[in-house]
């Protein structure tokens, strides 16, 4: 009886984080997000480092731990392609490497091998991200991707500026983020300037842009910044730009 109650809570929580990818467009919109979610691991484990419980950290890295893993499945069930097929192995591969570090006690010595690592798996998920892009055959099939990265580089922005408050003061993390910085402003000017924007899409773009501004005055600025400020500053981008591209995904199917 109590085995099966087990093997019960277990399916119920497995199915709680499922999903089914439906088209191309959905899954360029799944594929970006996961670049998303690597900085947002970084970004949450830097503030459990750091002992700041703002917008409860633990309970978030835990969600998006097990996001980025159902996620990767879902990629995977959705896919036809070789190539694409390739790129997703090798990210689960590196998947299983880093989840464990995840789930230790955070310090700032672990704090920079998981950077790295994550780096790599960044680049992988850009990658698989990229592949099912060149699949769709289509312009909206590059805005989703662009859009979907700036999911990814406001949290890029945040993990990196977190490192720096936590007292990692690496030269090539501030090359990195003034380099996500750069992206992000370049990428933004681009998406607006996309002639089949929405009045919708064109507000959340606004509302990012805004938003963004923050980042710089930051980054010009010789202060520490309070670290639950860009956390809370860089969800606010990253809510925007997520609404933004699922209406660009949208854009291609309706």
């Amino acid at each position: 009886m109590v085995k099966n109650i087990v093997t019960l809570l277990l399916f119920m929580i497995a199915t709680a984080y499922a999903i089914d990818i439906k088209n191309i467009s959905n899954a360029i919109d799944v594929a970006g997000k996961q670049r998303m979610y690597t900085q947002r691991l970084l970004k949450d484990y830097a503030m459990i480092g750091m002992r700041n419980r703002f917008g409860n950290p633990e309970k978030d890295l835990q969600e998006v731990i097990n996001n980025f893993e159902d996620h990767l499945n879902a990629l995977d069930r959705f896919n036809k392609d070789a190539a694409t097929k390739t790129k997703i192995e090798e990210a689960k591969q590196t998947w299983q490497q880093i989840k464990p570090m995840l789930q230790k006690t955070p310090s700032t010595t672990n704090a920079v091998t998981l950077q790295e690592s994550l780096e790599k798996l960044l680049k992988l998920s850009d990658d698989v991200t990229k592949l099912f892009a060149a699949q769709s055959h289509s312009t909206t099939g590059e805005i989703i991707n662009i859009s979907g990265r700036q999911r990814m580089l406001s949290q890029r922005m945040a993990s990196l500026y977190m490192l720096k408050a936590w007292g990692i003061n690496d030269p090539e993390f501030k090359k990195k983020l003034k380099d996500a910085m750069q992206l992000f402003k370049t990428s933004l000017d681009k998406l607006s300037h996309y002639d089949k924007n929405t009045p919708e899409i064109t507000a959340l773009l606004q509302k990012a842009k805004r938003d963004f501004m923050f980042f710089e005055i930051m980054g010009r600025s010789s202060s520490k910044f309070i670290p639950a400020l860009i956390y809370k500053k860089s969800n606010e981008i990253l809510k925007n730009m997520n609404s933004a591209t699922h209406l660009y995904a949208q854009l291609k199917t309706n």
